[in-house]
């Protein structure tokens, strides 16, 4: 066995190891993740709303505590799913999103007003599960190709030296000596070093690689086989196998073409979708918003009928169904449905009471005070100073807010979301935008000064007279 066959075992070996090891230990991560931590981390992007971020944290955790249950009671165990109410801007859906992105858990956010009942024009609440599978399958391939990353270089580097410097075939009909085998693998290796150095990035060679003839094909009709929870490639990768297609490419170009062709072959693709649907099952976290608008106030006219029969549909999802997916069969019994609506108009109770049922825990979220807004300017690792300091870095110009400043955009923010409309900490994005409309739009060309300070002054003169007209605020704040 040569070197280079022992590494390679070496490696599959350690790979394998790596792969049980993001398998079994899924939810090491999760077990340090307590109530109390889980708020933590959250309150580095989302300013308030303790009663909303305590309700998930809860919430998550029993998922973490359900999985380690050991007795048969493990699958009686239904997750507490959350309505969250309250206007909008005031953190709901980033409430969610950290979530997700806190558990690595897959997570999709769908409006329910694109839901139309089973007749009507509009995607079938099927579809959220069937997205949900897409965005686990493709973070189980991520972390997989990137568990695969060792292998698949080497053996994308060792393609590119067999184009560059060929093998010296061995055998009883080809006539090589030991000197001239050690001579080939010695100028393998040299230019191995090369490749490694970026010396050979420019050189000019030709690849055979690999081409799905299904890759891009389109379903023609109003509904697409992935509508329908159909595998196009699996369909028809028989009757169409694949192709292989000579490319000239730059070497540079050529080792990031087949080190992802190379990923793509060390992955067990059964094992991927193993792993991804049971994280689905296990984790998924679906976020719904805007349920406000499907809830019926009364029956018998048209929009309310449709209304309600969104709700019916989305009741056996929520309850717990089997989900055809073009990946396999998704049970949705332990998927965390997270509701949120303004509910200006309607209410909680004007759902159909089996939907209600489904979701046993309500938090009603604040609205936003003066205080909020001068905190989310400033305390969030993404707060809205921090970005906008960022963007106008990249043009050699400092911004600096002085706390007066600061205070006083907070101000307006209030002012305007209590006597226009209350759009909660969207109204700063839009007070910010318009404040620094003119250091944004003549950076770096017409500035005088690469060191912008804002104060009180500097807000009041750039925004009282709009505050103040209130028609015109409705259209500009």
């Amino acid at each position: 066995m040569t070197m280079i066959e022992n590494n390679n075992l070496n490696n599959n070996q350690a790979t394998n190891i790596s792969e049980e090891n993001l398998i079994n230990n899924e939810n090491s991560s999760e077990s340090s993740l307590t109530p109390k931590k889980i708020v933590l981390e959250l309150d580095k992007y989302i300013i308030g709303q303790n009663s909303a971020k305590k309700a998930v944290a809860i919430a998550l955790r029993n998922r973490w505590r359900r999985q380690n249950v050991s007795s048969e009671i493990k699958d009686e165990i239904m997750p507490n799913n959350i309505i969250l109410i309250g206007p909008t801007g005031v953190g709901k859906t980033e409430i969610a999103r950290r979530l997700a992105k806190l558990t690595n858990a897959p997570f999709i956010k769908v409006e329910a007003t694109k839901f139309t009942e089973v007749g009507y024009v509009g995607r079938d609440v099927e579809s959220m599960i069937r997205d949900l599978a897409d965005k686990s399958v493709a973070m189980v391939h991520e972390e997989q190709m990137e568990i695969k990353k060792k292998d698949a270089e080497l053996n994308a580097e060792n393609r590119i030296i067999d184009i560059l410097v060929p093998p010296v075939k061995s055998g009883p009909s080809f006539e090589s000596d030991e000197k001239t085998e050690l001579e080939n693998e010695e100028t393998r290796e040299k230019f191995r070093k090369m490749l490694k150095d970026g010396m050979l990035d420019e050189r000019m060679i030709e690849l055979e690689l690999t081409v799905d003839p299904v890759q891009g094909m389109q379903i023609l009709g109003p509904i697409g086989l992935d509508d329908m929870g159909m595998n196009l490639s699996d369909m028809m990768g028989s009757m169409m196998p694949k192709k292989k297609n000579k490319k000239k490419m730059k070497v540079k170009d050529a080792l990031k073409t087949l080190k992802k062709e190379e990923g793509e072959k060390l992955i067990d693709k059964d094992n991927l979708l193993k792993v991804a649907l049971s994280r689905v099952e296990n984790s998924g976290i679906v976020f719904i918003d805007e349920i406000d608008k499907v809830a019926s106030k009364s029956g018998g006219s048209n929009p309310e009928v449709s209304r309600e029969g969104v709700q019916r549909d989305l009741l056996p999802i929520v309850e717990g169904s089997s989900v055809n997916t073009k990946h396999g069969i998704v049970q949705t019994d332990h998927i965390l449905f997270i509701a949120s609506g303004a509910f200006h108009v309607s209410k909680p109770s004007d759902l159909i009471p089996e939907l209600q049922g489904r979701f046993p825990i309500r938090v009603e979220l604040s609205s936003l005070t003066e205080e909020d807004f001068v905190k989310i300017l400033t305390v969030p690792e993404n707060a809205l100073i921090k970005q906008y300091q960022a963007l106008m870095k990249t043009e050699g110009v400092e911004i600096i807010f002085e706390e007066s400043g600061i205070n006083t955009i907070a101000s307006y923010a209030a002012q305007v979301n209590e006597e226009v409309t209350n759009i909660g900490a969207r109204r700063l994005h839009t007070i910010l935008t318009t404040l620094l409309e003119e250091y944004l739009f003549n950076a770096p060309d017409n500035l005088e000064d690469n060191k912008i300070t804002i104060n009180s002054e500097k807000v009041k003169q750039s925004l009282n007279d709009i505050v103040l007209s209130t028609d015109t605020s409705k259209f500009i704040l």
